[in-house]
């Protein structure tokens, strides 16, 4: 569903990605690894429609859309967990839920009841406002407003950053259920290794923004994977 080609990058005079290369199929998870400032959140906000490349090629579904602005993305099925969650404090569960309408069609405008069966805490909490989350709390309404838009390309940028160990475990049964629907493409990015070596399906490595190591999960060298998260 998803195909990134030769993507180069730059921020002025910097280059942060350089011919990069992945995917994302239906029914898997493409685990984007690498230490801290080698590109992994410059490639999703790339997919995402939020940076421009300045060369190479995002395929959606078949369709070039490189030079789409992220609005048509969000409508034609990406969604973006970004990094830090940017909720909206002072807007209450419900209505940071709501926010999520702005690409749904008229007639799809409805909190489909699943999203409260994968984060029953959010229907408890649903008329408390954003800022009075934990922060794991908010990582689940992040992730549950994003599911608003009915997407079938999700992007996690870091979910489990600053997260109680106990809430990750939730994070994880969903994705992992979110994965096993079979009609979903996920891509995620992680520090937490153990987390990623759980879920990934195929790995996309990076370090100084190029793809250093790429491949099935089962037929990579996993402390090759990890040699190049360690610090």
């Amino acid at each position: 569903m998803l195909e990134i080609e030769n993507l180069d990058v730059y921020y002025g005079a910097s280059q942060a990605l350089k011919s990069v290369s992945s995917k994302a199929e239906p029914g898997k998870i493409t685990a984007v690894l690498g230490r801290n400032g080698v590109g992994k959140t410059t490639l999703m906000q790339s997919i995402a429609g939020h940076v421009s490349p300045t060369s190479g090629a995002i395929t959606w579904q078949g369709k070039n859309i490189t030079t789409q602005p992220a609005h048509t993305r969000a409508r034609s099925g990406i969604a973006y967990v970004p990094q830090g969650r940017q909720i909206f404090p002072l807007l209450t569960v419900q209505e940071n839920l709501e926010t999520g309408y702005a690409c749904v069609p008229r007639g799809h405008r409805t909190i489909d009841p699943e999203i409260f069966d994968l984060f029953p805490i959010l229907h408890d909490m649903r008329k408390r406002r954003g800022g009075d989350l934990s922060g794991g709390q908010q990582q689940q309404l992040a992730i549950a407003r994003a599911l608003i838009t009915r997407p079938e390309l999700l992007i996690l940028d870091e979910p489990t950053e600053g997260i109680q160990p106990s809430i990750i475990k939730d994070i994880q049964s969903v994705i992992a259920m979110l994965r096993d629907r079979g009609d979903m493409a996920i891509v995620l990015v992680e520090q937490f290794f153990d987390f990623a070596r759980e879920l990934a399906d195929y790995y996309t490595v990076l370090d100084r923004g190029e793809v250093v190591l790429a491949g099935e999960a089962d037929q990579v060298d996993i402390e090759e994977v990890r040699g190049h998260m360690m610090v």
